[in-house]
């Protein structure tokens, strides 16, 4: 389960071939102990929770970074390596 980037405490993953579970591209953030599955497309919460805060600062990198996501939930999906994204500044 690579982590993809870092900010703010938050740690945002993606795991490979995890196209069943949520049957869309997602990614999975946590933060303090709390976990979250947002939509790519979107950047809706699918399942879990974060504070309020936290899940604006991830659904703000979400959409600077989508296009680069979708690349990577490509890769993820496929078993490859995906990359490293930017974090929030």
């Amino acid at each position: 389960m690579p982590i993809l980037s870092m900010f703010y405490g938050i740690v945002i993953r993606m795991y490979f071939y995890d196209d069943k579970q949520h049957h869309l591209p997602h990614v999975h953030a946590e933060y303090a102990g709390d976990q979250a599955v947002f939509g790519i497309g979107n950047s809706d919460v699918l399942a879990g929770s974060l504070p309020s805060g936290k899940v604006r600062l991830v659904q703000a990198w979400i959409e600077i970074h989508r296009e680069e996501l979708m690349a990577d939930w490509q890769l993820a999906v496929n078993g490859e390596e995906v990359f490293k994204i930017e974090p929030l500044r």
